[in-house]
């Protein structure tokens, strides 16, 4: 009688090791995540992973589809005066790259080794005077090598309040 009850928990202890076993296995074969970029504005935030990440450089024509075909941007509401904060997790900025943000294909700011920057009081839907305001822009996050080479991009929408 103790040989079968050792003989079904010695069964169950190999069944639980190989599925533990190929639960690693699985893990380890999944892509790892993209480091995070997020836009904050008052209290709301949204993160989002690299929509392009190729591993290496990426070529002008490949950011320039990244920052054009914004598909499933995470979108946040923005207001006039409202203070922007825009970040990125610190292995973005590792090993001297560095990162800037483009809004509408035009960079707003220069590339930098911060993981954070704030733009109290901004107004990112300022016409200057030429017509109405669009009711949606589209920010991006460029990550750059040492030698300014692309290597990931970030996409969100900022929809006007």
């Amino acid at each position: 009688m103790t040989a079968t009850l050792s003989s079904g928990r010695g069964r169950r202890s190999v069944a639980a090791l190989g599925a533990v076993s190929a639960g690693l296995l699985l893990l380890s074969a999944c892509d790892k995540p993209t480091p995070l970029a997020t836009v904050t504005v008052g209290t709301s935030s949204v993160s989002a992973e690299a929509a392009c990440h190729d591993g290496k450089e990426l070529s002008m024509d490949r950011v320039q589809e990244c920052l054009t075909g914004m598909k499933d941007a995470k979108t946040i509401e923005y207001g006039r005066g409202d203070t922007l904060r825009l970040g990125v997790d610190p292995e973005v900025v590792e090993d001297g790259k560095k990162w800037q943000a483009v809004l509408d294909g035009q960079p707003i700011t220069e590339p930098s080794a911060n993981t954070y920057r704030s733009f109290p009081g901004a107004d990112l839907f300022a016409t200057g005077g030429q017509g109405e305001a669009p009711a949606s822009k589209k920010l991006a996050f460029v990550q750059v090598a040492e030698d300014g080479k692309p290597l990931a991009v970030w996409n969100f929408t900022v929809k006007l309040k």
